[in-house]
């Protein structure tokens, strides 16, 4: 039976499409859900696609996190659902509080776009599995709200129980704390980083490169292998 991945779209999200896309490439069924429905379709995992879900109005994700979608997505990642966000998406998981911590507007006050060295800290994940640890990767990355902040104590709990996804390399493009940028709840279902891996799945698109694959690729083989 193919894993049927869900891709949720709120008012706002731009990057549906293109998550849906690396769903289907990876070679899982991907699935569209709607912010105003609660009911997920059976789908065996979620991705909180990027955008600027009710164009970021109070801060990024907040109202987001409200949609009726979300009560659903949150009480199924407590029970284990695989759920990744990436960009407005990660911004959402913090709001939600399924993931510490809080994205501030970036450091330099602008909008930036530009392809991201990132390093794979954690294959404890089950998006980051068919990475190795340490394993230098490019996507694309576009935000304004993207700087992660944390106090220190949680900052280094992170640090100390192996909760750091991934880290920016050859530059922090937004001063987000310590390089931070991704982090996973303690399980290991739950994953958000601010860069865009849907936009590095095939060679034509994105960087021309396919180093974001692997996030699709590792779900669901975690999936097939449950």
């Amino acid at each position: 039976m193919t894993s049927r991945i869900g891709v949720v779209t709120f008012p706002g999200t731009l990057d549906d499409r293109d998550s849906l896309r690396a769903v289907r490439i990876a070679g899982a069924e991907p699935v569209s859900l709607w912010h105003r429905d609660k009911d997920l379709k059976q789908v065996d995992a979620v991705v909180l696609a990027g955008g600027f879900s009710y164009g970021d109005y109070l801060r990024a994700g907040a109202i987001s996190r409200f949609s009726p979608v979300m009560e659903t997505v949150i009480e199924q990642a407590k029970a284990g659902l695989p759920v990744l966000g990436i960009c407005n998406g990660f911004q959402i998981l913090t709001e939600s509080h399924l993931l510490p911590g809080a994205m501030l507007r970036n450091n330099h006050l602008h909008f930036i776009c530009r392809d991201q060295k990132l390093r794979v800290e954690t294959t404890d994940t089950a998006w980051t599995a068919d990475y190795e640890a340490g394993q230098e990767i490019s996507v694309p990355l576009k935000n304004i709200d993207g700087r992660y902040v944390a106090d220190e104590r949680t900052l280094d709990e992170l640090e100390a129980e192996g909760r750091v996804a991934f880290r920016y390399l050859d530059g922090n493009p937004n001063g987000s704390l310590r390089d931070i940028a991704g982090v996973t709840n303690a399980a290991g279902n739950v994953v958000g980083l601010m860069p865009h891996p849907e936009h590095a799945v095939e060679p034509l698109i994105g960087t021309g490169r396919t180093d974001g694959l692997g996030f699709f690729t590792s779900i669901l083989k975690k999936l097939v292998s449950a």
